[in-house]
């Protein structure tokens, strides 16, 4: 994309200033691409095993999948979500006499965009003083601090006078780094006894690392480098057999959009996947979804766990389940008319710094209009030794609701190379009318103080969609979940 400022003696001058410039841009090669252009691309990459890291690739896989008894295989995919943080982005740039460049800004990662600056305005990083203030809303769209790139050029062709740019919420939406859509492809055998004896899990989606971070990537067992933060969370801590999870890129997002990460990274759509086709697994089996979870969080081998962040391992998780279990009454209530209650459990963002999570939720649907109502949310989690209550608790509950609101209000598609929901009036965040009773509690631990910010959100979308179809039967398997898609799933 390119850049036009205008510059004026104020915002509302400069905006009205924009609006009477006509400029003629030059088409990219990804100018016609849609939504449905990527995903198709996605499920094109997800049929080829040669692409793709395989970040597991444990013995016998293929083996234990032949001689299964059944076997179990589901696709998913998930939607672009734009960050929508509260303050469009801005920035503020001016040369001082001695030759040095002030750039004053709120910024998640300075590191990453002090090369740009330097080699955009021609000078050395160390002439680059990046002031660092409140993110007025980050959630992982100021770790690209692209936005500042343009304000500082327009002071540099102001001969270094002060420059303070601010996006209109309509540009803040067309140059964010949004998550981007993704596929994903699940696989599951069983023996005889119905027991669990492989598992794969593949996905594909644009990543954001390699786009801007590309010396953050590991190797995979295959030699190939991807990107950790758009695989974690299918690297989780059910016992299941020999187990493959594979990772591969999307470049025809990568090539339409810049990805970017957004609150929770990978487990925000790959435990989406993750804990719907567990429902499904245990469905498949007649067993309680619960129990049948717990059956796999065994605690065996590399689900172990150690110290300093894990110890305890997969019987942690296994631990916040039965609790959840408890709260929620999971099982001993009577519940009206197609109304239901889903399950979904995680570990967080990290393998190797795991926040034990459990989530219940319970919804109402409309037959006829395919809404879903969300009722109540009950969480339970083990971050180790809580220091501040209130402040855990605060993350939690902001953490869940986003993640319903990716679930079931928010989100949008490409449209001619574009996001197709540049503004409220079309992107629809969840609203206060739609926020759920809360259910919050914490297991009271000693052990070593974990993350908060983003493992509640990982775990509300599968327990929302699980809850779908205990209610009236019909299996989502995209979110954001829409009335037509409820409704075309009742009707399957």
């Amino acid at each position: 994309p390119g850049w036009a400022v205008v510059i004026a003696d104020s915002f509302h001058a400069a905006n009205r200033a924009a609006s009477l410039i006509d400029i003629e841009w030059e088409a990219g090669e990804t100018a016609s691409v849609s939504e449905e252009d990527i995903l198709a691309e996605g499920r094109k990459v997800i049929g080829d095993a040669s692409k793709g890291a395989l970040v597991w690739n444990d013995e016998g896989v293929d083996e234990a999948f032949a001689s299964a008894d059944s076997t179990l295989e589901a696709e998913y995919t998930t939607h672009s979500v734009l960050h929508f943080q509260l303050e469009p982005l801005n920035a503020l740039a001016y040369q001082r006499e001695d030759g040095a460049w002030e750039l004053h800004t709120g910024n998640q990662w300075q590191n990453l965009i002090l090369p740009t600056l330097a080699q955009a305005l021609g000078t050395e990083e160390s002439k680059l003083n990046l002031r660092t203030y409140l993110l007025g809303g980050g959630f992982g769209r100021r770790l690209n601090g692209d936005y500042i790139v343009p304000a500082a050029l327009a002071s540099k062709a102001l001969g270094g006078k002060p420059v303070k740019l601010v996006f209109t919420r309509e540009d803040d939406s067309r140059f964010d780094s949004m998550r981007s859509a993704s596929n994903q492809k699940l696989r599951m055998a069983f023996d005889g006894e119905g027991k669990v004896s492989a598992m794969e899990h593949h996905a594909v989606a644009g990543w954001p690392t390699l786009v801007m971070a590309p010396f953050f990537m590991p190797k995979g067992a295959n030699d190939v480098a991807y990107d950790p933060f758009s695989i974690s969370g299918a690297d989780h801590w059910y016992t299941v057999g020999p187990h493959r999870v594979r990772a591969a890129t999307n470049e025809l997002a990568n090539a339409t959009f810049r990805p970017g990460w957004l609150r929770s990274v990978g487990p925000g759509w790959t435990n989406w996947a993750l804990e719907s086709f567990i429902d499904e697994a245990a469905h498949k089996l007649g067993v309680d979804p619960i129990d049948f979870r717990l059956s796999m969080l065994t605690g065996e081998g590399r689900n172990a766990g150690e110290a300093p962040n894990s110890v305890g391992g997969a019987k942690r998780q296994a631990a916040v389940l039965r609790e959840v279990r408890k709260l929620s009454r999971w099982g001993r209530e009577r519940l009206p008319a197609d109304t239901g209650v889903g399950v979904a459990t995680s570990f967080g963002q990290e393998r190797n710094m795991p926040t034990w999570t459990a989530c219940v939720a319970r919804v109402k649907v409309d037959r006829d209009s395919g809404e879903v109502k969300l009722e109540k949310l009950t969480l339970v989690t083990d971050a180790g030794l809580v220091v501040s209550p209130d402040g855990g608790r605060a993350q939690v509950e902001g953490a869940a609701l986003w993640g319903a609101s990716m679930a079931l209000h928010e989100g949008t598609v490409i449209e001619s190379g574009e996001v197709r929901d540049t503004n409220l009036g079309s992107y629809t965040p969840m609203r206060m009318r739609d926020v759920p009773e809360l259910q919050v509690a914490f297991i009271d631990s000693k052990e070593t103080p974990v993350g908060l910010g983003e493992p509640a959100t990982t775990v509300v979308g599968p327990a929302i969609g699980n809850a779908i179809f205990d209610a009236v039967g019909a299996r989502l398997r995209e979110i954001p979940i829409r009335r037509d898609a409820v409704k075309a799933a009742l009707k399957a």
